[in-house]
C-alpha cells in the first residue's frame, strides 16, 4: 500500500476529485447559531453562502477534534498504508494543525509514520500542492521525498484575493466599524494575499474591476508560472477575476468552489487566485 494523503476540507478539493486521488478529507464544523454542519458534507458552497446571507449573525467555524484525526489515521493504517501525510490550514488561521499533531502523538505506538505539515496556506493556496501529493503516492514515492516536494510548492503559491465587501471583517473583528463604513461607501474592494500563514491587506481600489485589473497585473509580475487556478464564492466573480487573469496569463485556469471558513471572514463575493511560479 502507497503513501495516503490527508487534508481538512479548507483545502476546498471536490469530494469526487479527493476520492479518484485517494485523498481522505477531515471536515471542519460551521456553526450557525446553535446549528452545526460539517464543512462540505452537511454543507455546501451554496448552501453556504445562502446561509451567510439570511443570518443576522456571524457564523463559526470549529477545527476537527483529535478524535476525527485520529479515527481518518487509523483507518488508513487499517487499510494498509506504509505512511501518512496530513497537510492542513495554517495555524495561524485555525488549531486543525494542532489537532491533527494531537492526534498523531495519540498513535505513538503505531509503526506506521505520521507526516503533519503546516501548509501556512488555506484553499486553493494548498489544494495543489496536496493533490500532486497524492499523485505521486499512488506513483509509489516515499512519504519523506512526497512531504520534500509539497514544502516546495507551498513554498512558491502565491494568494490574492478579491473581497466585494470590507462588511465581514469587520463582523469577524478584524477591521472596525468606522472603516468598514467608510469602504462602503467608497465602493472599496480590498485585496488580501497570504503571507506567512497570516491574511494581509494589500491594497482598496474603489471597484471590483480595478481590483481585478489589479491583481491581474500583480500576476504578471510574478515570473514564469507553473500553474494558476481560481477560488470563487460564486460562478459570476469567478469569472470576471478569470477575465481579468486571461490578458496576462493563457494557460489553463481551473475552478474550485470557495468554502465555508474562508467565506465566514471574506463573505460572499470573494474571488481568490492562487498561482504557483516556476522553479
Amino acid at each position: 500500500m502507497a503513501v495516503r494523503i490527508v487534508t481538512d476540507s479548507t483545502a476546498d478539493i471536490p469530494l469526487a476529485q479527493a476520492q479518484a486521488l485517494g485523498i481522505t478529507i477531515v471536515p471542519l464544523t460551521v456553526f450557525f447559531g446553535e446549528q452545526a454542519f460539517l464543512d462540505g458534507v452537511e454543507l455546501d458552497n451554496a448552501g453556504f453562502y445562502r446561509k451567510l446571507q439570511e443570518s443576522k449573525a456571524l457564523p463559526r467555524t470549529s477545527q476537527p477534534p483529535p478524535a476525527a484525526l485520529q479515527e481518518a489515521y487509523k483507518n488508513l493504517i487499517s487499510e494498509g498504508a506504509d505512511g501518512i501525510l496530513s497537510i492542513h490550514l495554517s495555524s495561524k488561521l485555525s488549531g486543525t494543525y494542532q489537532s491533527a499533531c494531537t492526534a498523531r502523538d495519540t498513535l505513538s505506538e503505531s509503526r506506521i509514520p505520521i507526516a503533519i505539515l503546516d501548509s501556512c496556506s488555506i484553499s486553493v493556496g494548498m489544494s495543489q500542492a496536496i493533490m500532486h501529493a497524492a499523485q505521486e503516492a499512488k506513483q509509489g514515492v516515499g512519504l519523506e521525498e512526497i512531504k520534500v516536494h509539497v514544502l516546495d510548492e507551498l513554498s512558491r503559491t502565491h494568494v490574492l484575493a478579491v473581497l466585494d465587501t470590507l462588511e465581514f471583517l469587520k463582523r469577524g473583528g478584524r477591521i472596525g466599524s468606522a472603516q468598514a463604513m467608510l469602504g462602503s461607501m467608497l465602493n472599496v474592494k480590498p485585496i488580501l494575499a497570504i503571507k506567512d500563514g497570516g491574511a494581509a491587506p494589500l491594497e482598496r481600489p474603489r471597484t471590483r474591476g480595478k481590483a481585478y485589473a489589479r491583481v491581474a497585473q500583480l500576476v504578471s509580475e510574478m515570473g514564469e508560472i507553473e500553474s494558476l487556478c481560481i477560488a470563487e464564492a460564486s460562478q459570476e466573480v469567478g469569472q470576471q477575476l478569470a477575465q481579468a487573469i486571461r490578458e496576462v496569463y493563457k494557460g489553463d485556469i481551473p475552478f474550485y468552489k470557495l468554502g465555508a471558513v474562508l467565506g465566514t471572514h471574506t463573505g460572499p463575493g470573494t474571488a481568490a487566485v492562487a498561482v504557483v511560479t516556476a522553479q
